[in-house]
């Protein structure tokens, strides 16, 4: 069997089919790039009668901005626009005014709070929302 046999008919059909189907293609992605640290983003997202229905991301950040992303990634599909607007306004001020930290689903975000201290990290933690 010659290595070109592998490729069948089939298997090259069946590769093209993801970029046919409407479901795997990618979307308009957001990408926001931190001007201190140079940490990027770029979130596919899709909402659906106000509520985020499907959410990936690829990051290349600090351990900070990684993990505000896991977290988001983690709770955020199932997650009202509002309610994630809310917490992104209280990452916010948790960062830069002291307040207090997310709690219920986004409690794991309050991992984020000593970061407040480091005005350099701000941007990259925040980088998600």
């Amino acid at each position: 069997m010659e290595l070109s046999d592998l490729y069948s008919d089939k298997i090259l059909d069946l590769a093209e089919m993801p970029a046919s189907r409407r479901s795997w293609r990618r979307l308009t992605p957001a990408r926001k790039t931190s001007r201190v640290c140079g940490s990027t983003i770029e979130v596919d997202s899709v909402v659906r009668d106000g509520v985020i229905a499907d959410y990936g991301h690829d990051i290349s950040a600090c351990a900070l901005g990684q993990t505000s992303a896991a977290v988001v990634a983690q709770e955020i599909v199932g997650t009202q626009v509002d309610e994630f607007r809310a917490v992104r306004a209280q990452m916010h001020a948790m960062l830069k005014a002291n307040g207090v930290p997310p709690a219920g689903k986004w409690s794991d975000l309050k991992y984020l709070e000593p970061v407040r201290d480091y005005t350099a990290r701000h941007m990259s933690t925040l980088l998600v929302f």
